[in-house]
C-alpha cells in the first residue's frame, strides 16, 4: 500500500482528501504545518508528498527544499496560487506536479497515480542499471564490486573504471587515448604504457586465459572493445 504525506493546514480540505484517498487504498499521514511535516517525513517512508505552500511555521517551499536535500520522492504542490511564476518557482525548486485550488479529488487521484507510477518505473530502471552482467561477470555499481562465477574479483580503481566503461558501452571501440582521457580524466600525451599495463592486469584478473581474452578484445590499430563471450 502506497503511503502519502498530506501537508495541508486547512482541516476541511485535509480531511476531505484523506478520506477520499483512504477509499482508494492509500495510507495517509497528515501534517498541518511545515515543522511537523518535516518531522513526519524524515521519520517514515512515503511514496508521495501532497504539499500546500501556504502553511504555518515553515512554508511549503522550505519544506520542499529540506526534502530535496537528499530525497527524490514525488512532490505534488496544492496551492491557491495559480500564476505562472508561482508554478515555475514550485516546479523549479523540485516539485513534480502542481495542482491549483479549487480542484477535484478525481484530478488529484489521477495526478497521484501518474507520479507514483513514473517514480516506480524510474526506480526500477535505475536499480537494473546498477547491475551489469556480461557472461559470467557481474558488476555492481552500488558497492563497486565485480564478481565472476559468484567469486569476488579485487580490482584497482582504474581497472574498475576501464571495465565499467567497456561494460556500459558494449558496441563501442575505444582508442587508448579515449580510455586514458575518460578514466584518468587527464590529457593523453601519447604514452600508451599506462593503458596497456592496466588492460593487461585487468585481463589477468577477469579472463580464463589472458592470452586469448573473451571480455576485453584488442582491435588492432585502434584500441579495445568488449567481446562476445561464449556464455551469451
Amino acid at each position: 500500500m502506497d503511503k502519502i504525506l498530506l501537508v495541508e493546514d486547512d482541516r476541511e480540505i485535509s480531511d476531505m482528501l484523506k478520506n477520499f484517498l483512504l477509499t482508494e487504498n492509500f495510507e495517509v499521514v497528515t501534517a498541518y504545518d511545515g515543522e511537523s511535516a518535516c518531522s513526519k517525513f524524515f521519520s517514515d517512508s512515503f511514496s508521495l508528498v501532497l504539499l500546500d505552500l501556504m502553511i504555518p511555521k515553515l512554508n511549503g517551499i522550505k519544506v520542499m527544499e529540506k526534502i530535496r536535500e537528499n530525497n527524490t520522492v514525488p512532490i505534488i504542490i496544492i496551492s491557491a496560487k495559480d500564476t505562472d511564476s508561482d508554478k515555475t518557482l514550485g516546479l523549479g525548486l523540485g516539485a513534480d506536479d502542481y495542482i491549483t485550488k479549487p480542484f477535484s479529488v478525481t484530478e488529484v487521484l489521477a495526478r497521484i497515480k501518474a507520479n507514483i507510477r513514473r517514480s516506480t518505473q524510474y526506480t526500477a530502471r535505475t536499480a537494473q542499471q546498477k547491475i551489469i552482467e556480461k557472461g559470467r561477470l557481474v558488476m555492481n555499481l552500488n558497492d563497486y564490486s565485480v564478481t565472476k562465477d559468484g567469486c569476488k574479483i579485487e580490482l584497482t580503481s582504474k581497472e574498475y573504471e576501464i571495465l565499467k566503461l567497456l561494460l556500459q558501452n558494449p558496441k563501442k571501440v575505444y582508442t587508448k587515448e579515449q580510455i586514458y582521457s575518460l578514466v584518468w580524466n587527464d590529457t593523453y600525451f601519447g604514452d600508451e604504457n599506462a593503458v596497456n599495463v592496466h588492460i593487461s592486469r585487468l585481463r589477468t584478473k577477469i579472463e580464463d586465459n589472458p592470452r586469448e581474452p573473451e571480455y576485453i578484445l584488442t582491435v588492432w590499430g585502434i584500441g579495445y572493445k568488449l567481446g562476445e563471450t561464449r556464455d551469451e
